[in-house]
Parts: C-alpha cells; structure tokens; sequence
C-alpha cells in the first residue's frame, strides 16, 4: 500500500507544510471517527479534476462503510460532486439523502480540509445508518462533540500543531471515558465511563456543572510529583495529555481544546484509568536498575579478582606461572569490560565495536611489553547479544595476544589488524597480522589459547573459524558466525 506522501507526489503537488499537515490531521482523526461513528475518508484532488483516497480511519464505536480498503482509489462519480463542491465553496456539505451501499445507507458530508487559508483536500464523512435505532445521551454528546472538531477542520484550526499526537502508552480514548467542558472549564457532560474513572480517583458525587480543575486540586497527592501542564489540561485551554495520581490510582487525560471563530468554546476530555500501566511500567524501571546494578557490581568484582591475579603474578618467580597468571588476568578483565558495557545500557545487547576495541588495545599491551605492535580496527560489529558479547570478545581477545606472541614477536614487531563484516545476523571476522605466518605443513598452535578459542567458537557461539597463511606473509584468521536475538535466549 503506497504511503500518504507517495500518493500525494503521484497525483498531485502540495508544498511541505501541507503534506505535514495532512500527516497531523491523519495521525489523530481516530477520536473523532469513534465520535462521530463514521469511517472518515481522505480526498485528495488530482490534475485531472479527480480525486485520490489518501487514507481513511474506521470507527471503533460502530459499523463500517468500508470493509475494504480503498486507500489509493479514485472517487467514484457518484461521490465526486459533493466533494468538488466542498473544495469550491470551502464550506462543509452535507448531503440530502442517504446514499445506499449495498444493504445499508450511508449519511455522507465532504469537509474541506484547510491549512494557512488554503483548502487543499476534503475529508469524507460516512456514516453507516444500519442500526436504525434512537441515539442515546451518550450518542449525542459524542456526535456534538465531532461536528464541533470537523467546522474546525474546515477552517485550519485542527489539527493543532502542538497537540500530544505521539505514541504513548496509557493514552485514552473515546470508549475509555469522556467528558465536554465549557469555556471556564465546568464539565457539561461527563461519560458513564469517565465519571467511574474520576470515582476512583476519589471524586464523590455528580461531575457536570463541577469545576473539574477544583475538584480534582484537593486530591492530588502534595508528595507526588505534580505536571506543570495538568491545570491547562483540566480546563481544557492546551490539547496536551497529563497524569493524575491519587491514593495508588493513576488518571490519563487528554485535552482536546474546542474553537469557534477562533475563540474557545470549549473542550473535549478522555480519560483513562491507566494504574496497571504505572505500575507495571515503575516494575520495569526497577527491574532495569537492579540488572544493571547486578552488571556493575559483577564488573567490580571481575576487575577485583584481575588485580589479586596481576598482584600474584608480579610476586611468581617462576616464568611459566607469572605467564599463566598475567593470560588468567587477562580473560578476566576482558570479562569484565562487557558486564561494563551491559551496566551502562538498558538493553541485553553490547555496542561491541568501542568494547572491542578497548579489549584489543589491552591485549596487545599486555602481549607486547617488549614489541612494537600497532592495532587496526576496520568495518563494524553493532550490537552484540550479551549472550555472545563475552565468548566473542575473549576469541578476539585470545587471538590478537597469538598474533602478538607468536606472530610478531619472533619478527621484531607489526600491524594486527581486525575486520569485520555484518549481514543481518550474520558476521564474518578477520583477525590479521603481517608476521612470521604458519609454518607449511604445520596445524596452528595447539596451546590453551587456541584451545579456548575452537571451544567458544565451536561450542558457544556455534560457529566456524579457518586459518590460513596471508599471500603477503602473516596469519589470517577468519570467524563466521550468526548471531541469535536477545529474545532467543
């Protein structure tokens, strides 16, 4: 399905501003399609005097007229005129009779759509009469409240630029609870829905003609942290959403102002009981910090045990032993660098690449105390499940301290370099140095490091790994691997 802008670019020309403004209007008309109990259709005129579905918005409250979607399509005839004239006359049109589709009837109005004095598409307004019942109070305040949002369509004061129209969660909407403010910010009509949020909240008695502002100030909580914006909210003068907390019971409010001729005529309100999202969400914000304070203190206790075993190698006498030691210290400050990175994020994924690099430049330090060795870190790793961030950074780890001690130090020195390619999920590493290279008809070394490299290749990351003599002289080692979701594990 071709997106709004795409169409727009196909069958006509609109400058920035009103493509932008056709995204706002389409990014929050759901409201007012679920007060109104219409599908709301987008018609966008063409250069050859037609018109072109942008895109179209099913109520939530009642039937649909389309069960299709016709997003993409062109009027048809018997709906072009109506929509030509709204774009004409720049004034709402509502037709006489109901226009049948199939089994039912359909009340259609054209609603011209302007942005900064300009009228540049027409909102279709389709109301599927199927039911055939009398509306209810409820009914009524609900399509009240929708003409009032459509006049303002037609003449550019919706959307409002500044409205709260992201994401978020706990956001309500017009099943949730709804109330319609005066201009003073007393409540004419409050929804069954909304009057047992507001119960909950510990407000007693009836709401309309109720300030709504004052009767909810003695309940905020002083201890609780009190948004700035919740009196402008409340009154319904900004089209901004905001919290109410109040003996463990969390409210989601969101105003929607009301204009006449550019004066406030009132407001529409949702509310939703939104304590279980809080709650959960505080939960999530705990559980968080505690595994990133788990990360930092396994980091503290990792670099604890790395300096008792360089104080012990410092104390050995015996070559070998102060050798095995220093390569012990080493594998656990590697260890200790990715409980680091974990410790400062919030995800279960390692930004390997700055990681590696800080572990590589501590291998070949401590593997090159008497050589003059050059790291080289080339392509990107990206983030790396923190399942595989530890094996795969001691195999690097292992193999930069081979390249140094074996490789370049029987030749006085050189580069190791470090490459890696990403696909996707799969990653293919090089770890290359210009050194002596493998003996001909020689297997690569068969020590502890070799061996902790095939196992944790093998075994933890279920991958494979090749060496092989460079053409130009030196080692070339190369890893692949595929990577698992953090959600795999």
């Amino acid at each position: 399905m071709s997106t709004l802008s795409d169409l727009v670019e196909r069958y006509g020309y609109l400058e920035p501003a009103q493509v932008e403004w056709l995204h706002l209007l389409v990014g929050d008309w759901q409201f007012i399609s679920d007060l109104a109990f219409a599908d709301l259709v987008l018609w966008l005129p063409t250069e050859d005097g037609n018109f072109v579905c942008l895109a179209q918005c099913r109520p939530s409250t009642g039937a649909t007229v389309h069960y299709e979607d016709i997003v993409g399509s062109l009027a048809p005839d018997n709906v072009r005129p109506q929509l030509e004239k709204a774009l004409v006359d720049e004034q709402i049109q509502a037709s006489r009779e109901p226009r049948w589709f199939g089994a039912f009837a359909v009340r259609e109005e054209a609603v011209p759509v302007n942005c900064n004095g300009h009228t540049i598409a027409v909102v279709a307004r389709q109301t599927n009469l199927g039911s055939g019942r009398t509306p209810s109070r409820l009914e009524i305040n609900y399509v009240e409240a929708a003409d009032d949002l459509m006049s303002m369509i037609a003449v550019g004061e919706f959307p409002s630029p500044d409205s709260a129209t992201g994401s978020r969660r706990g956001a309500p909407r017009v099943g949730d609870g709804l109330l319609r403010l005066n201009a003073a910010g007393e409540v004419l009509y409050a929804s069954p829905n909304a009057l047992s949020c507001f119960h909950r909240l510990g407000v007693l008695g009836p709401l309309v003609g109720q300030s709504l502002v004052e009767v909810t100030a003695d309940l905020v909580e002083h201890k609780v942290p009190v948004d700035e914006s919740m009196p402008l909210v409340l009154m319904g003068r900004a089209p901004w959403r905001t919290d109410i907390e109040s003996s463990g019971v969390c409210l989601s409010v969101r105003a929607v102002p009301l204009y006449e001729n550019h004066e406030r005529i009132g407001a529409v309100l949702m509310c939703r009981d939104a304590s279980e999202l809080r709650r959960r969400e505080r939960e999530l914000i705990t559980k968080d910090a505690t595994i990133r304070e788990i990360h930092h203190r396994v980091k503290n206790n990792l670099q604890t045990v790395s300096a008792l075993l360089r104080l012990q190698a410092r104390r050995m006498t015996v070559p070998e032993a102060r050798e095995a030691l220093e390569e012990a210290q080493r594998r656990v400050a590697t260890i200790a660098l990715v409980h680091d990175s974990l410790s400062q994020n919030l995800d279960e994924e390692v930004e390997f690449d700055e990681m590696v690099g800080r572990a590589l430049r501590l291998a070949a330090d401590v593997a090159s105390a008497d050589t003059s060795v050059r790291t080289i870190q080339r392509g990107s790793f990206g983030l790396i499940p923190a399942k595989e961030a530890t094996p795969l950074a001691l195999v690097l780890t292992e193999l930069v301290t081979n390249a140094v001690e074996h490789g370049l130090a029987p030749s006085g020195g050189g580069t190791v370099e470090i490459r890696a390619e990403r696909s996707g999920r799969r990653v293919k590493v090089w770890v290359e140095d210009d050194g002596t290279g493998i003996p001909e008809g020689s297997p690569p070394s068969t020590g502890l490091g070799t061996s902790i490299v095939r196992t944790l290749v093998t075994n933890e990351l279920l991958g494979s790994i090749e060496w092989s003599n460079r053409p130009e002289g030196g080692t070339s080692v190369q890893i692949v691997l595929d990577l698992h979701s953090a959600t795999d594990y």
